[in-house]
This record gives C-alpha cells, structure tokens and sequence, in this order.
C-alpha cells in the first residue's frame, strides 16, 4: 500500500514525532510512502533517513503535481497547514485525504477551513475530547478516534547520574512541556511554593522554552524549590532520573508526554483537561486534578512522594493502560481505515 503523508511544520514537537514513528512503523510493515514535509523542519532531515520519497513544500501551495500522488491509495495529514496542500492536490487531481487532529481546540469558522475539512474522505482524533470538538464543526463527518503512541527515547546513564547528582537526594517532579499559558506551569509554581516549606526534598523542574518563559521565572522568583531547566533533547534522561511527571495542562489533545513518561516507568500526576483522561484512569494508571487547582497538585504530588506502594501500583495500571497506545495496534487502525476509504 502507498500512502501520502503530509507535515509542513517547521519545527519538531510531539506531532511530528509521533508521525515519524506511525512511518517507521508502517516502513516495518511493507508499505511505500510519500512524504511532503518543510525543508526547514528537523522532521525532514529525519525522514531523508528513511526509505521514502521526499517532497520539499515550504507552503500548501507549492509542489502540487500529479505525479507525486499517482500510486498513492490517498494523503494522509497530520498538521494544520497540511490540510490545505492536500484539499488542492485532492481538487487538482482526485486523490482523497484523510486528516489526522492533535488538538482539542474548537476547528476554526473561515470558509477555507470549512472545506478543506468537509472535503476531507475521514477526520481522526486522537481523543474523546477531539472527536467532540471535531463533530461540533462537521456532525456529518466520517469521524475515528485513533490514539497516538509513546516515542521511546535513549537513556545516557551518566545524564542521569549528572541530574541526580545536582538534585541530591531530592525527590524530582518533572513538567516538560513548551512555555504557553495553556500548559499549567503557573498551577505547577504555586503547588512548588506551597510545598517549599512542609516539604522542601521535593523538588520542581521545568523541561522547555517558550514565551511565558520570562513571567514564569518572575513568578517563582521567591520560590527555592523550581528549577528553569531549559529545552531538552535527552529526555529518556530525565524521564529516568527523575521520581514523577507532573501535568497540569488547562487544555490538551491527548497528552504525549505522559504515554512518554508512563512508557519510562515514570508515575504521572495530571489535569483532568481535554484528552488526558482518556489515558489516565484515576487512582489507576495515574493521578488526576482539576485543571488549575493548586492545591490539589500539591496533594498528588505528596501522596506519591510517600507512598511507594502508590507508585508501584500506579506503574502497573499504567502499563496496563499503554497497550490501548502500542504503535502497531495504533498502525491497525489506520490500515483499516485506509482499506476502507480506498475501497470506497
């Protein structure tokens, strides 16, 4: 099966790994595969690793020629911009597309939007909350909810020694995640000062840059006990040295990082926003609060700081939880909707 798979962002966040994994997946089983991606983006250099045709479009309008969607059964899109580049070559030439969406954001009102996305042949959400979100704006879609998968990173033992190390025999709660309001990071810097006091061995660090990055840091300026750690590229390291992953998103598509963390062995505490809890069973496969609640982060956070019992069940339940997650169950689900469009 040849498919047509479309990523014009120019930078390298969850969405774009998580698409590099589906195509490495989907290379494992047999398929051929076209890939439009942005000459700027490191997906890119990534994919010029692999066993597929590349074409470089920097914009939705640009590289549009039937021969490169000739032998594809249909286009696959997993960014926002993309829908565009496939509506056109779909209009152009005949090719259907599916659309893959990672946020729980309400779709947008413009005409454009509008049929780019009514045209589309399929609509996946990667959550409840997106699926919802998406049939609010076209109840009469072909609508799927497909789960993302957990990318597994490399672990650098001396990292993990080095990060210990500086954070001596403190208990580290990580939250690594890009420096935007919707993330939480203010919920995470009040549960650090009230915690600072009644229990000062735990210790908060941030993975991740962004605008808010300035206001953050002023805001836990009287704060002892959160650590500005910076964008990183290691985070198998992180995730193995660290004791618990905290996140408190006021908004979220589905949350990869935490199948990132669960995947590592890393206790999870989040917010109940959006599709986190469609991997996080309360009590089970993790901790969930109220989305903004400070207090309650706090209370997590210390009752899986004390109980070793808590953690190793919750890992448990997690690994349970990650097998609805597994790339090649998440790979079946697309190769039955593609057979289905395509024999349409």
């Amino acid at each position: 099966m040849h498919i047509c798979h479309v990523n014009l962002a120019s930078g390298f966040s969850g969405g774009e790994r998580q698409t590099l994994q589906l195509i490495k997946q989907q290379l494992k089983e047999g398929y051929q595969l076209t890939v439009v991606a942005n000459p700027k983006s490191p997906f890119t250099d990534e994919i010029k690793k692999l066993p597929c045709k590349l074409v470089l479009a920097s914009h939705s309008l640009m590289q549009h020629k039937k021969s490169i969607t000739s032998e594809c059964r249909l286009i696959h899109v997993h960014e926002g911009r993309a829908i565009y580049w496939a509506y056109l070559q779909s209009i152009l030439f005949g090719i259907p597309y599916i659309v893959t969406r990672r946020i729980d954001n309400p779709l947008k009102s413009k005409w454009l939007s509008n049929k780019a996305y009514a045209k589309a042949s399929a609509l996946v959400g990667l959550s409840n909350a997106i699926v919802d979100a998406v049939k609010v704006r076209h109840p009469h879609a072909n609508v799927h909810k497909i789960p993302s998968s957990p990318v597994v990173y490399p672990v650098n033992d001396e990292l993990v020694a080095d990060i210990r190390d500086k954070f001596d025999s403190q208990f580290i709660v990580i939250q690594a995640a890009n420096l935007l309001k919707h993330k939480g990071h203010r919920t995470s810097i009040e549960a650090a000062r009230l915690l600072q006091i009644t229990h000062p061995n735990i210790h908060f660090v941030l993975l991740g840059d962004g605008p808010e990055r300035n206001v953050l840091e002023k805001l836990a300026s009287a704060v002892d006990n959160v650590t500005f750690a910076g964008k990183q590229s290691d985070m198998g390291s992180w995730f193995a040295a660290a004791n618990l992953l905290i996140h408190p998103s006021y908004s979220e598509g589905l949350g990869s990082v935490i199948l990132e963390a669960m995947a590592a062995g890393l206790p999870v505490v989040a917010s109940d926003a959006g599709g986190i809890p469609d991997i996080i069973d309360d009590g089970i496969s993790g901790l969930l609060i109220e989305a903004g609640n400070s207090v309650q982060l706090a209370e997590a956070i210390c009752r899986v700081e004390s109980s070793l019992l808590l953690r190793s069940n919750l890992l448990i339940g997690a690994n349970k939880k990650l097998a609805m997650f597994d790339i090649a169950y998440t790979s079946t689900l697309y190769k039955k909707l593609y057979f289905s469009i395509s024999h349409s």
